[in-house]
């Protein structure tokens, strides 16, 4: 990869010093009658207020700008939303001539989990997807490269086309390798790994923004004919949110050098951008390299822009700078300040994070503002049903893959099925704890404890439930207040003469809540071997596994700490698995309790009652109590109002989270981006 020196041209004095943030320092923000630096001072108070008109967009011709995508680089839900609401809006919209176009990097390695790579004009993704690639242009991004001095960096701009989708891709073999460095962290993986360049995720992404700044200026340069300006950004998440700020910032300040006419800032400036913020706890935080990618961001304007970059006052002390938290680098403080709208994933969690400074945290106050001001937004994550539903053709891969189960397709119409898959789950359960063999061949890279055979202790599946939860192993998903829950609920029904609950608990993650899982069966095993022989702990993920659970689950247990939107409560209402929720985030918007699922009346964070009535959350105190009330609500309208779970597995079945249902999220979104507002 070629690169050229630009610290000939750009006066190194006016970038950042090295470290300036790690030596105490203040910025004061200047009385000035300089209108350009007026304009950076002003413009955080003015976006966060809505003080600007929003100009209707006619005909959308957008770009999701996301670091993942379903289809080539998935993981989490941002990498869903980035391919699902494009690929809806598509199919909604392309009548009318509008359309979303996903612009994304080219990731190239080998994580040992993802693998991608181009062959023969191929992409080969990490999610075993391919697409067809025509290279369009090689642009320069600047940015600062190992000696603390701007390089010109090549980025080589294809485009290509997956399920009537356009993709605009970005490639840089330094920045966009996955090959693991030796001092990678262990959590860190996929897009998120530091590669064997050193680029870590957060240098990575600003990179990436960078890249799609220049191209987009590139392209209202009118250097590119065969691409077309976009009329609107779509910002998915922390890994672009620098893009307000070179649009809106460094366009000013590149005019003000007369470096930009100010036509083309004009064009730049005006350009709408909508943040989508998933969970607020993962922001892009670089401290170490704080000078160095504000450098590369605004290059030889660094000094200017940061000593301007005025927040709109708030209450909290640590951000009164729109581009550093403190004293550092924080790449979704810039979106949160300066986008024309912010919108995140469900409308409790706007709820939560505008109020409670847990949630929030240092936006909270910007966030309040924005509420207030209307330009603040809760859309429901969509998701496509005949993805997640009990269909054929998973459902036989399943029993391929197994070999000899005989799981059966089922719907809200045709329940008995769902009770048949119970009974094979039993049996495959069974067999893995028996026969090692085989489950060597079935889940090698699954970790088990002490599964036992309970074909024969099952003496009427149908009065029989199973409770799962095969999520990740992290402090979120609350599996230690699972494990309370079943401990309790144990104690609390050893003598009684009803089946007991089976447990199947576990997914890949932190080993500590698995050893606490083990834990929890041995101390039921102290109380009764013959409850605890029930109790089924895992760690690993394999997903024809985690599939064949939800096929035969009654229950889902979803005791989460925080859930911004959630999907596998999705997923567990298409199989007809009720959740059994925390009063949180987006499972208060997509469950309803006691109709299709089951939460809980009160929902703490940090010991505050942060929802549900306060006589209650009085009387349980704890999220521990509250959950244990809740999945023992559960389990005793199964045992005696069986006809009142099939109904609620029927409706959970029958509802339709799809992107483009009426009235679905996709109709929200294209509102939003025609409109300002829903």
């Amino acid at each position: 990869m070629k690169t050229n020196d630009l610290s000939s041209d750009i006066a190194p004095a006016k970038l950042l010093p090295k470290d300036f943030n790690k030596k105490k320092f203040n910025i004061s923000y200047a009385v000035t009658t300089d209108p350009y630096l007026q304009e950076i001072q002003n413009l955080s108070r003015s976006q966060c207020m809505g003080k600007k008109v929003w100009q209707p967009i006619s005909q959308i011709k957008g770009w999701m700008v996301s670091a993942e995508t379903a289809t080539f680089m998935k993981w989490g839900g941002l990498g869903m939303i980035a391919t699902e609401l494009p690929e809806a809006f598509n199919k909604c919209f392309a009548d009318k001539g509008e359309k979303l176009t996903v612009v994304t990097p080219i990731y190239i390695g080998n994580t040992g989990k993802k693998k991608a790579e181009i062959k023969d004009n191929v992409y080969l993704g990490a999610e075993h997807k391919s697409v067809n690639l025509t290279k369009i242009k090689t642009i320069d991004i600047p940015f600062v490269g190992d000696k603390q001095a701007l390089v010109k960096h090549k980025v080589d701009v294809y485009t290509g086309s997956f399920n009537d989708t356009d993709y605009i891709f970005l490639s840089s073999d330094r920045f966009f390798n996955i090959d693991p460095h030796p001092e990678n962290p262990t959590a860190q993986d996929g897009c998120y790994i530091m590669n064997k360049h050193g680029i870590n995720e957060v240098e990575r992404f600003a990179f990436f923004s960078k890249a799609v700044y220049v191209l987009i200026k590139t392209i209202f340069e009118d250097k590119i004919p065969e691409l077309s300006a976009p009329n609107i950004i779509i910002a998915n998440d922390w890994h672009s949110g620098a893009l307000s700020g070179l649009l809106k910032y460094l366009t000013v300040a590149q005019t003000r050098s007369k470096e930009m006419s100010s036509e083309l800032a004009r064009k730049l400036k005006t350009l709408p951008v909508v943040h989508i913020a998933h969970h607020l706890g993962y922001q892009g935080w670089d401290y170490d390299n704080t000078a160095k990618i504000l450098n590369s961001l605004y290059g030889h304007n660094s000094t200017l822009v940061l000593k301007n970059a005025k927040s709109i006052k708030n209450s909290n002390p640590r951000a009164t700078n729109t581009l550093i938290v403190h004293d550092c680098y924080n790449q979704s403080s810039c979106n949160f300040h300066l986008a024309d709208r912010v919108v995140t994933v469900s409308q409790n969690y706007l709820e939560e994070v505008s109020k409670e400074l847990e949630f929030g945290l240092d936006f909270r106050d910007i966030l309040k503002i924005r509420k207030d001001h209307r330009n603040f937004f809760g859309i429901v994550n969509g998701y496509d049903k005949k993805l997640i539903s009990p269909n054929s053709t998973k459902i036989d891969t399943v029993n391929k893959y197994f070999g000899n189960t005989n799981f059966k397709t089922y719907d809200e119409n045709k329940l008995e099925n769902k009770l048949h898959n119970k009974q094979e789950f039993i049996k495959l359960i069974s067999k893995i704890a028996t026969d090692k063999d085989y489950k060597q061949k079935v889940i090698p890279l699954i970790g088990t404890y002490k599964f036992e055979d309970i074909s024969k202790a099952i003496k009427d599946i149908s009065k029989t439930p199973i409770v799962c939860a095969t999520s990740r192993l992290v402090e979120q998903k609350g599996y230690d207040i699972a494990a309370q829950a079943i401990l309790n609920i144990s104690k609390r029904h050893l003598s009684t003469k009803r089946e007991h609950p089976i447990f199947i608990l576990g997914g890949a993650g932190d080993i500590n809540y698995f050893e606490m899982l083990t834990k929890l069966k041995d101390k039921v095993i102290a109380l009764n071997p013959k409850v605890a022989e029930r109790i089924f702990v895992f760690h690993g993920y394999k997903d024809e596994f985690a599939y064949a659970i939800q096929l035969a689950s009654d229950f889902y247990m979803m005791p989460c700490r925080f859930e911004p939107c959630g999907l596998t409560q999705m997923e567990a209402m298409a199989k007809g698995a009720l959740p059994v929720a925390m009063s949180t985030g987006g499972l208060v918007d997509t469950i309803e309790d006691g109709v299709d699922g089951f939460r809980t009346d009160v929902f703490f964070s940090n010991n505050r009652r942060v929802y549900g009535p306060n006589l209650i959350a009085q009387r349980l105190k704890t999220n521990e109590n509250a959950y244990t009330e809740t999945l023992d609500k559960a389990l005793n309208t199964f045992y005696q109002t069986p006809n009142l779970i099939t109904a609620m597995q029927k409706n959970a079945m029958h509802k339709d989270f799809s992107w483009d249902v009426e009235n679905g999220s996709v109709y929200k979104y294209h509102n939003l981006l025609s409109t300002g507002h829903l």
